[in-house]
């Protein structure tokens, strides 16, 4: 057991396997007694909850129903309506009509709940057309109850209207609806429904089960019993348990749900007409869409509940013979396997006595059986390790022994190489170590390290003798160094004085090119102000000529309009002429007007004088005097509009008399101004020859001021050019000089650390000879040490041009003076020349002064 319950648990329940096999199969039979017991209760309450689910969606479903029913007779209202004979109003075709679609409808519909169709006029409150034989009754006929009727003064005309449900005298339970005929707001369509019809549709219906629909009173207004005998159930008051109409309005349409009620059944349910069970029963209940009824389906409990109670007994069969069937399966197993675990107790403990000769047989091949054979091969593998065991404890005393003796040679041979090591590091690079020895690994070190040592030795030698050649070649270099950098220094100073004359040139020949520049652009200036003054001459000598041409062809036009004039002037004296012409003409028409009139006049008077028959001849008369009386109008509008024309006729005719005489007038003024134009454009032509002249020799001035400014600029250039390589070698020559002082030092720097250095290696011993010629491991020192005599310079030093040119510099008395003229082009890629790096890189061409070491081995 695991944890506390070693604890809790008795010992003597731990020190029996029968009595905790016991103990665990009646807690399995508990447990299993325990989860039947709840299964089955989970089962019946979800067997339960399906069979209140099943009664709210048969409640659903019915109202669905309900709602399509509804639907269907607005639909047969409103297609009545729309009828094109009931639209024509026509009684004789509309009685007929309805009589054949009542029977049509009921024949379409296994139930005849279309009671009859009437044809109402609305504003008189006459039945004109009836399937029930009410033709020429009034409404109240109808039996609709008042407040209903009195929808029909307003009935709608988009959709039907329905009525509460109401019972006629003759005890049918009646539903009307009433619609409005399309585009006669005086007359309707009346359709009374028998809803006692309507109980066969229940889907529902059932021996036991009881479906009822309330209207919005909570009244019996449709059930699957016909309303009982003699319809004594409809429209009686529901008044079951609580107010499920209230609760279902409250959910709405489309939220069906269920209730159990444990009473008996009261109000309409307990009524004879349903025979209701006495007991309690389930309920499911559901709202009709687009209205205020709700469906009820009940059914009582030992109907609706039957096959729960029946998986409630099976449930507790189940769980009895399950606890009955682990108790027995649990003893017979329990038995068997403890009385095999006793047996393979007693064995173990037999071995763990002492005997390892004890027998574990067994025939089962199960757990235990391999339990047995386990513990048979733990016997036989104790029995082999404790041999092995005490073999080993004497393998290990023969090797203790040897380990001791070679630890003991170990240790004096360790001692032996401290001491040769000691001697080295003292300096005494002679001493070896003995190679002999028993241990193979002793052996290989002492022989390295006297490799090692012969090695050191010979390097150690080698680094005197090269040491003292480091001393004498640094003394040397820094005796060159000394003398070159006073040599740079001079060239330094030679070329700054040059930069200083050219960058003075360079100042003068500047101001030169501005004042060339100046004199050019005023001659520019000039040049295009001479072309500008002969194109304006050019464009007046043009546009003289172009107005005496103007002039020419006004004077001709002026003559064209001359003659125009006077022919536009006799054409308008012709004009005068017709239309004093046209003016007697009209004189003559008015006379012959008037005496119309006069014509008709006196017909007209004879007319009356006749007797009736001569009516036509009066009409002649008649319209004959209102010609005349036209005509006399017309001609005097036309009199009027011929004055203002003969008035405006003069007026024309005088101006243009007037114009003609101004034109004559201009027309010499115009001549006049052509010969000015005339003279105007010799003068320009003049003028444009001359400026011409003064153009073409300002342009050549111009271009010859151009040639020297050109040359100016270029003398400028050459100038500005020689000042910045005059700068370049300048400041090249003292960086060398910096960089000689440089390599002096680091000279001095290495000749005392080959002082020190063969210091430090005079403590060592060795056997070699010092005077090696093959220097250092590795090295080469073929070449020669430098000779201080070709490090000397004399009163006259040249340094050759690597790039192959004639160029040199030539130093006498401590001044440096310049054999040809220097190239400022600068070696490599630096246009500034402050990165001195490799050979002749930051140098002029003509100078050469070998690598510059720049950074010096500081130790």
């Amino acid at each position: 057991m695991s944890g506390g319950l070693r604890y809790v648990v008795p010992d003597f329940v731990r020190r029996r396997y029968t009595v905790k096999f016991g103990i665990a199969l009646l807690i399995l039979g508990l447990s299993v007694a325990a989860i039947g017991f709840v299964a089955t209760a989970e089962i019946e309450a979800g067997v339960e909850d399906n069979v209140e689910d099943e009664y709210a969606t048969m409640a659903a479903q019915e109202a669905d129903a309900l709602e399509a029913w509804d639907d269907q007779q607005r639909l047969v209202t409103g297609m009545l309506t729309e009828s094109a004979i009931v639209r024509s109003g026509d009684i004789q075709q509309i009685q007929p009509y309805v009589e054949r679609w009542h029977v049509a409808f009921n024949d379409r519909n296994e139930e005849d709940y279309v009671a009859a169709i009437h044809y109402v006029n609305v504003d008189d409150g006459e039945i004109l057309a009836s399937s029930a034989g009410l033709e020429g009754e009034p409404v109240e006929a109808l039996e609709v109850p008042e407040d209903e009727r009195a929808q029909l003064d307003d009935v709608p005309r988009e959709q039907a209207y329905r009525t509460d449900p109401y019972q006629t005298d003759d005890g049918l339970p009646a539903m009307t609806y009433m619609r409005q005929v399309v585009d006669d707001p005086d007359h309707a369509m009346v359709v009374t429904i028998d809803l006692a019809e309507y109980s066969p549709n229940f889907q529902s219906a059932g021996e036991d089960r009881t479906t009822l629909v309330l209207d919005g009173g909570d009244n019996v207004m449709f059930d699957d019993a016909g309303f009982g005998e003699d319809g004594a159930a409809f429209l009686t008051a529901y008044d079951g348990h609580g107010d499920l109409g209230v609760t279902a309005r409250e959910a709405g349409p489309g939220t069906p749900s269920v209730e159990r009620v444990d009473d008996s059944p009261t109000g309409a349910l307990a009524g004879d007409a349903y025979g209701f069970p006495d007991e309690g029963y389930v309920v499911g209940y559901s709202q009709v869409e687009n209205a205020d009824w709700v469906v009820l389906v009940h059914q009582p409990e030992s109907d609706a509940y039957g096959f729960v109670d029946a998986v409630s007994t099976w449930g507790t069969y189940a769980t009895a013979g399950g606890v009955l069937l682990v108790a027995l399966i649990g003893a017979v197993l329990g038995r068997n396997t403890a009385r095999s675990i006793d047996r393979l107790t007693e064995k173990t403990e037999a071995m763990e006595a002492g005997d390892l000769d004890v027998e574990f047989e067994t025939t089962r091949i199960d757990n235990i059986g391999r339990l047995y054979g386990g513990f048979a091969n733990m016997r036989d593998a104790l029995r082999a390790q404790i041999e092995e065991a005490q073999e080993a404890r004497a393998a290990a005393e023969n090797a203790r022994t040897e380990t001791e003796q070679m630890n003991d040679h170990l240790e004096r041979k360790a001692a032996e190489y401290s001491e040769v090591l000691q001697a080295a590091s003292n300096g005494d690079l002679t001493a070896r170590m003995d190679p002999d020895s028993d241990s193979e690994a002793m052996s290989e070190i002492a022989t390295a390290s006297n490799d090692m040592l012969a090695e050191l030795e010979a390097t150690t030698a080698q680094l005197k003798s090269f040491a003292g050649e480091v001393a004498t070649a640094s003394e040397e270099v820094t005796a060159s160094s000394e003398e070159v950098r006073g040599a740079s220094q001079q060239v330094t100073e030679s070329i700054q004085e040059i930069s200083d004359g050219a960058e003075r040139q360079n100042r003068s020949l500047q101001t030169v090119t501005g004042e060339m520049d100046g004199l050019s652009t005023t001659t520019e200036e000039i040049a295009a102000s001479s072309n500008q003054v002969a194109d304006i001459a050019e464009r007046t000598a043009a546009t003289g000529r172009e107005g005496r041409e103007a002039a020419q062809q006004a004077i001709e036009g002026m003559n064209r309009i001359e003659a125009e004039s006077e022919a536009a002037v006799a054409e308008i004296e012709t004009l005068q002429e017709e239309v004093a012409q046209i003016d007697e003409l009209l004189e003559f028409i008015t006379e012959v007007a008037e005496q119309t009139n006069m014509l008709a006049l006196n017909a007209n008077i004879e007319a009356s004088r006749s007797a009736d028959s001569d009516e036509g001849f009066a009409v002649v008369a008649e319209e004959v005097k209102q010609l005349s009386a036209d005509t006399k109008d017309a001609a005097e509008d036309i009199e009027d509009r011929l004055e203002r024309i003969k008035a405006q006729t003069d007026d024309t005719a005088a101006e243009v008399r007037t114009t003609s005489s101004e034109i004559t007038d201009h027309t010499d003024s115009v001549r006049r101004a052509a010969d000015a134009l005339d003279e105007i454009a010799e003068y320009a032509q003049e003028t444009n020859t001359g400026v011409q002249e003064i153009s073409a020799a300002t342009e050549e001035q111009a271009a010859a001021t151009q040639q020297v400014v050109a040359m100016v600029d270029e003398a400028a250039t050459i100038s500005e050019e020689t000042t910045a390589e005059a700068e370049n070698v300048a400041a090249a020559a003292e960086q060398q000089t910096t960089a000689l002082t440089e390599v002096s030092g680091s000279a001095s720097d290495l000749a005392n650390q080959a002082a020190q250095l063969s210091e430090a290696l005079d403590r060592f011993e060795t056997d070699t000879d010092d005077d090696l010629d093959g220097g250092l491991p590795g090295s080469d020192t073929t070449e020669p040490p430098l000779d201080a005599a070709e490090s000397e310079v004399s009163g006259e030093q040249q340094y050759d041009d690597t790039g192959g040119g004639d160029d040199s510099g030539e130093f006498e008395g401590g001044e440096a003076t310049m054999t040809d003229d220097v190239t400022a082009e600068t070696a490599g890629d630096d246009p500034d020349g402050d990165e001195p790096n490799a050979t002749d890189k930051g140098t002029p061409d003509g100078f050469s002064f070998g690598q510059v070491v720049d950074e010096p081995d500081e130790r």
